[in-house]
């Protein structure tokens, strides 16, 4: 009977014969004499074996053996041992249209979430969670890991392990189930806060102050597949991973095997401080392949809190749309450097809009930080937190000037779909678009130039325009038909540059991007 496991020795030895004693007892003479003559050798020719190779100065040769040192594989015992109490596992009973970490039964235990689209793809790919089932009864069982980080029962997890909880559970390392309740949830950071009742000395544990190192050994805890308590080893693979769920994302990416089920569970430092939280893998099999995504202790320290105080987290928000500073749009924008975040669409009534922010303004820093790129600011404007007032400093028409805004709550609003008709104007083709004026155009509006056909390999691709985007500027001038569009392109090609800047709506949003000069 076939287990599905494959030993490694047998792959090792399918190729050859085993040999005989005698055989081997002869290689290892031969293997040694070879070893003796090696040695004897190097003694007549007069090789000092000690003497460095030129190629590897003592320098280099004293820094291999410290990092050699540094490197060699540590024991885990004792850590698992002290923190392991702290480690629990989460079951979790949702309505039927909840998202729970159901195991392997085909549903989508990310629905709703920011990682929705992992389970999609692998659905795609034909991974074992690729199949569906249909939900038949009101309640669905879940599971997911979680850790306490207070004395008093105050446990962290995932927001997608217990959204729409009816009833949840935690059972400790030692076997002993509790009942808990959801304090808050948070979906944008994908955490959650639970809490257990009745006792006040629940082993916890610390979230990290430092950042880890690139390279830094980790150890990862949870209830993988259900099956309990589960230790795993790896290391820090990369940091500040966006892996496109939402503007705050920020992970940490470990290579620890960790599968269903770690959800919510803790990632430790040797010193038993917690790093992250255990949220996604990236999977096209359905198990751990090395790539799995924590949630930084930072966020967790801010988001925490917050939970705990009020059951949800408050965001400041400056009601603008943003996008990222590209060296195209930096050379477009005439600026020395691709950062800070490029304004494209501030909303009217907004706290943007009140403090005077502008289509085309770069934010370069906040209260006198810089700012990296649009992620940052969106990470820092949420932070900050509603009603708080920062100091925004600003690039408009290349000059720098500082406002002050006081930031709202953040609020959401629906894209709404653009659809376009197939008479267009086919001029623009070595961009590789074909446009009409809007006005043209179904559910394109009265203004701009709308794009009903984009080559997939052209220059408009390639800069991200798709059909049914609506041109309304090029640099400052409105555009109302192909040849405004052509006319403003030859303009900024006279002026030197080699990227136009467009200002671009899709659905309900506005933003800028950058473009070859080229035209016909």
């Amino acid at each position: 009977m076939s287990t599905g496991l494959t030993d490694r020795s047998d792959i090792a030895s399918r190729d050859t014969k085993p040999a005989s004693p005698s055989m081997t007892h002869a290689r290892r003479i031969l293997l040694g004499v070879s070893a003796a003559a090696l040695l004897a050798g190097s003694i007549a020719f007069g090789v000092d074996a000690r003497a460095p190779d030129p190629l590897f100065s003592t320098q280099s040769a004293a820094a291999a053996q410290a990092v050699t040192s540094q490197t060699a594989v540590p024991g885990f015992s004792d850590l698992a041992a002290v923190v392991k109490p702290a480690v629990v596992s989460v079951r979790v009973k949702a309505r039927g249209d909840g998202t729970a970490n159901v195991g392997m039964n085909g549903e989508n235990p990310f629905e709703g979430t920011p990682f929705e689209k992992f389970f999609k793809d692998n659905q795609a790919q034909g991974g074992r969670g690729g199949r569906t089932a249909p939900r038949a009864q009101p309640l669905i069982q879940g599971q997911g890991s979680g850790f306490f980080v207070s004395a008093d029962g105050y446990i962290v997890t995932n927001n997608h392990v217990v959204k729409n909880a009816v009833e949840v559970d935690v059972v400790t390392d030692a076997g002993t189930t509790y009942k808990a309740k959801v304090v808050g949830t948070d979906p944008k950071t994908d955490l959650a806060l639970l809490k257990v009742d009745g006792k006040s000395d629940f082993a916890f544990v610390k979230l990290a102050g430092d950042k880890p190192r690139i390279g830094e050994w980790v150890v990862a805890m949870g209830n993988p597949f259900g099956l309990g308590g589960t230790v795993t080893a790896g290391i820090v693979s990369a940091e500040g991973r966006d892996i496109g769920s939402g503007p705050y994302d920020d992970f940490i990416q470990i290579d620890a095997p960790v599968n269903r089920g770690n959800s919510g569970g803790p990632t430790f430092n040797l010193k038993g401080e917690v790093i992250g939280v255990n949220t996604a893998i990236y999977s096209p099999s359905g198990g751990s392949v090395g790539i799995a995504f924590a949630i930084p202790a930072s966020t967790v320290r801010s988001v925490v809190p917050q939970l705990q105080q009020q059951g949800f987290v408050s965001r400041g928000w400056l009601g603008v749309a943003i996008q990222p500073v590209t060296k195209g749009l930096a050379d477009a924008l005439g600026l020395d450097k691709a950062e800070g975040a490029l304004v494209s669409e501030p909303q009217a009534g907004t706290p943007a809009a009140k403090a005077g922010l502008k289509s085309g303004d770069v934010i370069v820093s906040v209260n006198g930080d810089g700012v990296a790129d649009a992620r940052d600011l969106a990470k820092r404007i949420a932070a900050a937190g509603a009603g708080k007032n920062v100091s925004l400093g600003i690039v408009r028409d290349g000059q720098h000037r500082d406002l002050s805004v006081t930031l709202a709550q953040l609020e959401e609003k629906r894209p709404q779909k653009v659809a376009a008709n197939d008479k267009a104007d086919q001029s623009l083709t070595k961009l590789g678009i074909a446009v009409m004026p809007s006005a043209a155009v179904e559910g394109a509006g009265s203004k701009g130039l709308a794009i009903v056909e984009v080559e997939p390999d052209g220059a408009a691709a390639e800069a991200g325009l798709e059909p049914g985007d609506v041109i309304l500027k090029a640099g400052p001038k409105s555009i109302a038909n192909a040849d405004d569009l052509k006319t403003a392109l030859a303009q900024a090609k006279d002026s030197g540059r080699s990227q136009a800047l467009l200002l671009v709506r899709r659905q309900a949003a506005e933003r800028y991007v950058a473009v070859p000069v080229a035209t016909g």
